[in-house]
């Protein structure tokens, strides 16, 4: 029987909170609806509902413990809990804890595009080069980052942390805790500028807030090819740090890019590499994917992998679910390929969607929703994307959203296949224009709630 992960007694020393019944924990949950059996759940406030509400219905489903800052009501007298004074500053303390007990090698990931897909293409590799744990999802903010420390097991060799922002000076809170031996950049982009007078200069100096809590002698991956390398260089030579690698195209790069052989499901690439060169496919498609490839193996060389070995395991990678994965669905006549990027989007990240559409054969169809928080460069950036979408030789565009609203004004009318409100307005338009033989991308922010016309397809499949 392995060990537990948090004892009530290591549990109340990491937190310095006091602890209810001799209990063991085997994993930490702070959603009630997903608790496993022997979690310890922690009571968090969220905006519109109080976690201490479902500490009743989490022990019902078999948690060991319940982390709360006061006692619910209609709690058995001798339920178990872990009595602290804050449930968040507690769980940052129990996720501190984590990363003091661990002997893990951390890499640490942020960027404007492609963050969750190398923590992923991370996680896949040193998996398999004994063992990894990481982020689930897009756990990168402020309960996202403690919680994934505080599921860290103390014996694994490898961990991946995803730390995102969406103003300056959030991940310069988050990355002490993590306190990472590696430190990667996938890219500065236009994500979330609204937030940032200073506009991307400002992002790439909130991203670079990650390398001021490398370890000492630590090594930062950085994008060669970004405009705002210079701002990234400067940071880490503020931070000290001990080790500085570019990836990308340019002919300065550490591990430079010098040709990527895309496929519609995969890409061939052969790079420099410090010296010497690598040839290894990847089971995603789309330069960017090549791109970032290259800064997952300097990490993985970085914190002392085998570079080759990880290169060849990147033959069966795939994409995240809602992040590029792509597959076949179901339609009277035959099938439809579904390319299902609807978690999330910028202008850079939604050029090279478009991009990898245009490898696809058969009609192309694009069904985009709104990009969130750009401020008022916002309807522009949103009608520039035309020009990339009639490169790529894109049948019919659907749109939703107020912001896609100016690119469908800007489409020429035969690219022009339906504009609605919302995704819930545009999915059965969609499902309603499919062929059999279409490629069909979507697309849009989270809160654009693309991921409907991803349900949708999925049900009109099934039906």
């Amino acid at each position: 029987m392995s060990a537990p992960l948090w004892t009530a007694r290591d549990a109340a020393r990491a937190t310095g909170g006091e602890a209810r019944g001799d209990w063991a924990a085997s994993g930490v949950s702070i959603d009630s609806r997903t608790t496993a059996e022997g979690d310890l759940f922690v009571a968090l406030r969220g905006p519109r509902q109080d976690g201490h509400a479902f500490v009743a219905a989490a022990l019902a489903a078999g948690a060991a413990a319940a982390m709360v800052d006061h006692e619910p009501p209609g709690l058995a007298a001798d339920a178990p809990l872990l009595r602290v004074r804050d449930t968040q500053d507690g769980l940052a303390a129990l996720g501190r804890a984590g990363r003091a007990r661990s002997a893990a090698r951390v890499v640490a990931v942020t960027g404007s595009v492609g963050k969750t897909g190398t923590k992923e293409a991370l996680r896949h590799l040193l998996d398999r080069q004994g063992g990894c744990h990481a982020s689930v999802a897009s756990h990168n903010n402020h309960w996202g980052v403690p919680l994934t420390l505080a599921r860290l097991p103390p014996a694994v060799p490898w961990a991946v942390v995803e730390i995102g922002m969406n103003h300056a000076g959030e991940i310069r809170a988050l990355v002490p805790m993590v306190r990472p031996r590696v430190a990667v950049i996938t890219a500065i982009a236009p994500a979330h500028i609204g937030n940032f007078a200073d506009g991307i200069d400002g992002i790439a100096r909130a991203k670079a807030e990650i390398l001021e809590g490398l370890e000492p002698g630590g090594t930062a991956v950085l994008p060669a090819d970004s405009p705002q390398l210079p701002i990234l260089l400067e940071a880490a030579r503020r931070a000290e740090v001990g080790t500085i690698l570019t990836f990308g195209a340019a002919a300065s790069a550490d591990w430079r890019l010098l040709e990527a052989r895309l496929a519609p499901e995969r890409s061939e690439v052969e790079a420099l590499c410090r010296g010497r060169r690598l040839r290894f496919a990847i089971g995603a498609a789309g330069r960017h994917w090549a791109a970032n490839a290259l800064a997952v193996l300097a990490a993985v060389e970085a914190l002392g992998g085998d570079v080759e070995r990880a290169a060849a395991d990147l033959s069966d990678f795939a994409p995240p679910s809602g992040r590029g994965r792509q597959r076949r669905l179901p339609v009277p006549g035959g099938s439809v390929l579904l390319l299902d990027e609807s978690y999330n989007a910028n202008p850079a990240s939604m050029e090279a969607a478009i991009a990898l559409l245009g490898l696809q054969p058969g009609r192309r169809l694009a069904v985009l929703g709104d990009m969130l928080e750009l401020g008022e460069g916002g309807p522009a950036m949103h009608a520039a994307l035309a020009a990339p979408l009639e490169a790529a030789g894109v049948a019919r565009v659907f749109t939703c959203g107020p912001l896609m609203a100016h690119l469908a004004a800007r489409l020429p009318a035969a690219l022009r296949g339906a504009h609605a409100p919302d995704s819930a307005a545009l999915a059965p338009l969609v499902v309603e224009a499919l062929r059999p033989g279409d490629v069909v991308l979507v697309k849009g922010s989270l809160g654009s709630r693309m991921a409907r016309i991803v349900e949708a397809l999925e049900r009109a499949g099934a039906g």
